[in-house]
């Protein structure tokens, strides 16, 4: 039989076998084991010096100061510590974010709404990106924050941030952004960018789960954030317990690594999804999802007419893709993204996410280009919607992003 092939790095990465080794460097007593507040023994200092090592290396991934990066669980907590940090130091009362935003940042808006603030839940255009004039007409005198991801996860849409954070900067008001999706991924500079908090995760970089990170930028004011948690004064007082230090020096490397092969990754995976999408795009009745040319490379998403996403997994059990985020892959409702885009209900539970990674293949890809369209093939010739569907599609350049 031949191996699953794995297409949902979007839900996560391997962790990269170089990040693996190292980080088993930090577990035993053959290795650096120590408390790295535990100042007072050499065994704390080396792991001190491994954790610093590490916060210059993640700091280095985005053209950040060191001391701008605090250490979370992962980008869900450092998206929790951006936005619910500052609305316990503001006094404005007002925020705005995307209805195609992650759980993560959807979720914790939801809960500021209830402890009396007031939230603007932006529309995106049909092809999944925020306009400038959008986001312009939301903000208010009383605006304190504006939290957008960078990369979508599930349509792979890149948002414009140079051109949104200058009106959020020129405004005075904060810019969060999710870039769990794109750190490591694509450039980017912080030194230019105007991002005032931005959220980070290991294991969408090949480094492990449980560990992330928030950048704070400090100048020409630093941001003040009350903390989550309590119990200690690590992290500066922002985030208290015992440092990770096997995970934090893993995500380290792998943002090391992440950076020193970044551009040319990029143009690898734009390779390898371009001739993804072109071989189902052979198929009647395919769509693309998203932004044609304002993408990141790792992800393609496509509806198939006549055919729910939920059938079409089952038909192709050695692929792993998925209908969409992990964190709400295993309910029924169709995508709140898509639904967002303005896509009808029929073809945003009948989309289909393939997100790539380093360890993708082009003869994997090959694979699902083939055992996909024979599934869907195989599917629509038993389901008795699909004829209608086809005459319909006879009307539409199916094939035509939106």
């Amino acid at each position: 039989m031949r191996s699953p092939i794995y297409l949902d790095y979007a839900a996560t990465t391997p962790v990269d076998p170089s990040v693996a080794d190292l980080m088993s460097q930090y577990l035993t007593s053959q290795g650096i084991f120590g408390n790295p507040s535990s100042s007072t023994h050499r065994f704390g200092r080396l792991a001190a010096e491994a954790v610093a090592i590490a916060r210059a290396h993640v700091a280095a991934l985005i053209d950040a100061d060191p001391g701008e990066i605090i250490w979370t669980s992962g980008a869900t907590e450092a998206n929790n510590l951006a936005l619910r940090g500052i609305s316990r130091t503001r006094q404005g009362r007002h925020f705005v974010t995307s209805k195609t935003e992650h759980k993560a940042v959807l979720d914790v808006c939801r809960r500021l709404g209830k402890e009396g603030w007031t939230g603007t839940y932006l529309d995106p255009q049909a092809d999944g990106l925020i306009a400038p004039d959008q986001l312009a007409a939301a903000l208010r005198p009383d605006t304190v924050l504006v939290s957008l991801m960078h990369v979508n996860n599930e349509t792979g849409v890149v948002q414009d941030l140079a051109a949104l954070g200058a009106l959020t900067s020129a405004r005075g008001v904060l810019l969060h952004v999710d870039a769990a999706q794109s750190a490591g991924k694509l450039p980017i500079d912080l030194k230019t960018l105007p991002i005032d908090l931005l959220s980070l995760s290991a294991h969408k970089l090949y480094g492990p789960k449980g560990i992330g990170a928030l950048f704070i930028r400090h100048r020409p004011n630093r941001i003040q954030l009350e903390p989550l948690l309590y119990g200690g004064n690590q992290e500066r007082g922002l985030r208290a317990g015992t440092l990770p230090v096997h995970q934090i020096v893993a995500m380290g490397e792998a943002c090391r690594i992440a950076g020193t092969g970044l551009v040319d990754e990029c143009a690898r995976l734009q390779a390898l999804r371009d001739r993804l999408w072109y071989g189902l795009s052979t198929l009647d009745g395919t769509v693309l999802n998203g932004h044609p040319t304002r993408h990141w490379p790792g992800i393609l998403n496509v509806s198939f007419a006549g055919i729910t996403a939920e059938a079409l997994l089952a038909a192709v059990p050695d692929i792993a893709v998925s209908t969409g985020s992990a964190c709400t892959s295993a309910t029924a409702e169709a995508s709140h993204v898509l639904r967002a885009m303005g896509c009808d209900a029929e073809r945003a539970r009948g989309a289909i996410r393939f997100s790539l990674g380093r360890f993708t293949t082009c003869e994997e890809i090959d694979y699902t280009i083939q055992v996909v369209i024979e599934a869907v093939n195989r599917l629509r010739d038993l389901s008795p919607l699909w004829h209608p569907a086809r005459a319909y599609s006879s009307l539409i350049d199916w094939s035509a992003p939106v």
